[in-house]
């Protein structure tokens, strides 16, 4: 049987995609102690980037926070892969770092970043509430528009 976790993700009507596998010479995730650290993850679906590009120069704030929701789903597949297929492992969602690819003049970094704040609240509940760092970047591997990290605590 699921457990809540699963139960969550199959009301929000997302299905988890295999964890993708590092492009370099880095781990997935890394666990010490109660602390589970994932890579950052960008808007990967189907084994293609989703959007591309920079959000406010040619992508709207609203596809920055899909882009943003899209990577949040790509790390909880990493956290399901790490804690061996038990997402109620999970005690807390510590941390989210955003990266998000932007022009200049853009300010909007904190609303594309709510796409995956939002969602780590809907999946985990309470324990979603999150301390996050969201910064502009000039670009990001595979022309992606956004990369989340995460940090999560784990029984």
């Amino acid at each position: 049987m699921a457990g809540t976790i699963e139960g969550n993700l199959a009301k929000l009507g997302i299905t988890l995609p295999v964890p993708a596998a590092p492009v370099a010479n880095y781990i997935a995730y890394n666990i010490v102690g109660n602390l589970l650290v994932v890579s950052g993850q960008i808007p990967f679906v189907d084994g293609k980037v989703a959007f591309t590009g920079k959000v406010g120069a040619g992508l709207s704030v609203e596809q920055g926070q899909e882009a943003a929701r899209i990577c949040f789903i790509n790390l909880v597949a990493q956290v399901k892969a790490a804690c061996g297929g038990d997402l109620d492992r999970v005690k807390r969602v510590v941390r989210l770092g955003g990266f998000i690819a932007a022009g200049p003049d853009f300010t909007q970094h904190a609303l594309v970043m709510n796409g995956a704040s939002d969602l780590a609240v809907a999946v985990f509940g309470d324990a979603g509430r999150h301390a996050r760092t969201t910064i502009g970047v000039p670009s990001l591997p595979a022309d992606a528009a956004v990369e989340v990290e995460g940090m999560f605590e784990i029984a």
